[in-house]
């Protein structure tokens, strides 16, 4: 029976999770999406110490077997280990937790005030379910989106 996109996701990750944590990880996302004719299986992982090169590779020779094992996946796919990189997408209350007071961008479904990106720092959650950044360092200048308006959030790095 072929699982779906969301299925193979949940497999890939009580598979992934756990090794990660095993080899010093922490598993940031999964994804199990098709680009052009081909699917691919993105396992992104992260560390307090940052990732390197090495630690996807490390996961991804550890991860590659107990894949073939499970056989979660029907078809050929690529495998992909990655790190969120410096910029990442913030899908979850554990990623918003994780990247607390850092620089964020806010995308919007409909304008706000006239925009629809908004470029703050990240404050968390509150009890309503909503995004809070601090626009400035004024206690005015806070803004709360509720989620259901939050087409992305971001972190948010200025190159110089």
């Amino acid at each position: 029976m072929k699982k779906s996109t969301g299925g193979v996701v949940k497999a890939v990750r009580a598979i992934a999770e756990p090794l990660a944590e095993e080899l010093g990880y922490f598993l940031w996302d999964v994804e199990y999406v098709k680009e052009g004719a081909d699917m691919f299986l993105r396992i992104t992982i992260d560390s307090e110490e940052g990732i390197q090169i090495e630690d996807c590779e490390k996961m991804h020779r550890a991860i590659d077997p107990l894949l073939d094992e499970a056989d979660p996946i029907e078809g050929p796919y690529h495998l992909e280990v990655s790190s969120p990189g410096i910029e990442r997408e913030l899908k979850t209350d554990l990623h918003v937790e994780a990247c607390l007071g850092w620089d964020v961008e806010v995308r919007l479904y409909a304008p706000v005030d006239g925009a629809k990106s908004f470029f703050g720092v990240l404050e968390g959650i509150d009890e309503e379910n909503n995004i809070v950044i601090s626009l400035s360092e004024k206690e005015e200048d806070v803004r709360r989106f509720p989620r259901s308006a939050v087409a992305s959030l971001r972190t948010h790095f200025e190159f110089d």
